[in-house]
């Protein structure tokens, strides 16, 4: 049996490489995920990796790491840092070139040993003040 931290190594792996086979091993096809940019949630593999992918157009170098993890039956709360670069466009602000270091955390639900669910709350006040797109 795979243990939460097992997943959890998996499912980092995947979003700091956009592994299609790899989400699709681990997203469920009617997955919902919450990010604080989309108005709407994004469902299954493909919509977890868009959000990727978004933060890979701003970000090229972006890269998750896990901090620590909290399970409790089916559902895991996490922390993550997340770092990288701001060479792309970002919520309509153009590249500054300057780095940023956040936490983050994630609530997510599975079923079946697949994730179901996330909801996402990075720190995305702090990306853009350390990136310099605001000012403090």
């Amino acid at each position: 049996m795979t243990t939460v931290r097992e997943l959890i190594g998996k499912f980092e792996t995947m979003i700091n490489t956009a592994d299609e086979a790899l989400a699709a091993e681990l997203i469920a096809d009617d997955a919902i995920f919450y990010a604080p940019t989309q108005p709407e949630p994004l469902k299954g593999s493909k919509g977890y990796l868009a959000i990727v992918y978004m933060m890979r157009s701003a970000f090229s170098d972006v890269q998750w790491h896990l901090e620590d993890c909290v399970a409790e039956q089916d559902k895991i709360a996490v922390c993550w840092t997340c770092t990288g670069t701001h060479d792309g466009n970002f919520m309509g602000h153009p590249a500054t070139n300057k780095s940023f270091k956040v936490r983050c955390m994630n609530f997510y639900e599975l079923r079946n040993g697949k994730f179901i669910s996330d909801i996402g709350c990075p720190d995305i006040l702090g990306i853009l003040i350390q990136t310099g797109m605001i000012q403090p």
